[in-house]
């Protein structure tokens, strides 16, 4: 019989079920601009709204 923390045992819920249940609980969107499911105009309008937010994104992918 394995033993657990509170918390450390189960499974791990997919992403989109996270995002899902952060969007309907706490009212939190997690949005990739990358996401196949949006338009050209509702990507660009997240980005302009992460751009609003959070600032210009910088174009390398190292990560700091």
């Amino acid at each position: 019989m394995k033993w657990f923390p509170r918390g450390y045992g189960g499974e791990r819920r997919p992403p989109e079920s996270v995002k899902r249940d952060g969007w309907m609980e706490q009212g939190l969107l997690a949005v990739s601009l990358d996401d196949q499911r949006l338009t050209w105009i509702e990507r660009e309008l997240v980005k302009q709204l992460g751009e609003k937010l959070y600032g210009k994104r910088s174009l390398s992918k190292e990560v700091r």
